[in-house]
């Protein structure tokens, strides 16, 4: 794995990895860019901290905001309906744009979606709801997953709401990867 040397533009807000609360990268302050997927970049400060930037503020890193961010090209209109094969086979692509922001496996290939349940919306389109869980139970970083999840899953045409349910029961384990996670992190 290369890390790419990296001095910040400007001030920028960050996530601390694993506690997921908010700090900053100041102007001028260096670190290494240790992973770019699913729209966002981790950075590792002086310090050792890891933090994780958001591609909006790409940059504040000298970067131009990552394609693989998951934003939807609008194909229907707002209110045209949607077959549910096609939302969830939508949803499940927009999934895999979500990547935990210490392991550069998506978190569907990582075995942390649980469920995917696609039912009417009483006000029209869609309503997904996501059951997960995280590859640690005291992760910091669930909020700023889930949050990330239900803005993704938001912006998928026909989709009028999406939610996503974080459990720990049953808890993850490595089983749970898919065969090309588990030798893309070289443990086959």
């Amino acid at each position: 794995m290369s890390y790419e040397l990296v001095t910040v533009t400007r001030d920028c807000k960050a996530i601390t990895i694993p506690y997921g609360t908010e700090t900053l990268l100041f102007k001028d302050e260096k670190g290494y860019i240790t992973q770019t997927l699913g729209g966002s970049f981790t950075v590792q400060r002086d310090n050792g901290q890891l933090v994780r930037i958001d591609g909006r503020d790409a940059d504040a890193l000298g970067k131009e905001v990552p394609k693989e961010s998951g934003v939807f090209k609008i194909e229907y209109g707002d209110e045209a309906p949607r077959d549910d094969k096609d939302v969830e086979k939508d949803v499940w692509e927009q999934l895999k744009t979500c990547y935990d922001p210490e392991i550069p496996v998506n978190i569907v290939e990582l075995g942390l979606i649980y469920s995917c349940q696609i039912t009417a919306h009483p006000k029209g389109g869609k309503k997904v709801d996501i059951v997960m869980t995280l590859t640690a139970p005291g992760c910091g970083m669930s909020t700023v997953l889930k949050t990330e999840i239900e803005q993704k899953l938001s912006r998928i045409p026909g989709v009028k709401e999406a939610y996503v349910d974080v459990t720990f029961d049953p808890p993850w384990n490595q089983s749970l990867m898919t065969e090309a996670a588990r030798l893309q992190l070289g443990m086959m």
